[in-house]
């Protein structure tokens, strides 16, 4: 596969610095999937032993919190990808998750569309990020 490039979003008012931010939040993609079915762990809380008063450090909240994080983010992607165009959205995500080519990916679309709509997926996904 070829050299990987930053895409020139200036006209959608994303900076390349915000542009390398999403793509590598996308490339996350699969570790955050990884680290959502990892997490199983629950238990009860654990009491601060450096004698701090009664605070305790409730492992099943930071895991749900975990968890909550990890599925908002990996819904943000796929959420932007059916956005950009419900029919190719997931020949959108491997490409912005795996960076698999285009000529690899078999898209039932031709490559100015696709780019365009990869493109259009990249604004999405900044205005989900933004809250916006």
């Amino acid at each position: 596969m070829g050299k990987d490039r930053d895409l020139k979003l200036e006209k959608y008012n994303i900076s390349e610095n915000r542009y390398r931010e999403l793509k590598y939040f996308c490339r996350q993609y699969r570790e955050k999937q990884s680290q959502l079915r990892a997490i199983t762990e629950l238990s009860s809380p654990k009491f601060d032993s450096a004698g701090g008063g009664n605070k305790t450090s409730d492992r099943t909240a930071d895991t749900a919190i975990r968890r909550t994080q990890l599925q908002r983010d990996i819904e943000i992607i796929e959420h932007a990808a059916i956005e950009a165009d419900r029919e190719i959205s997931r020949y959108i995500i491997s490409n912005v998750t795996d960076g698999i080519a285009y000529e690899y990916l078999g898209v039932p679309a031709s490559k100015t569309n696709f780019y365009l709509k990869r493109r259009k997926f990249f604004w999405v996904l900044d205005r989900k990020k933004l809250g916006t």
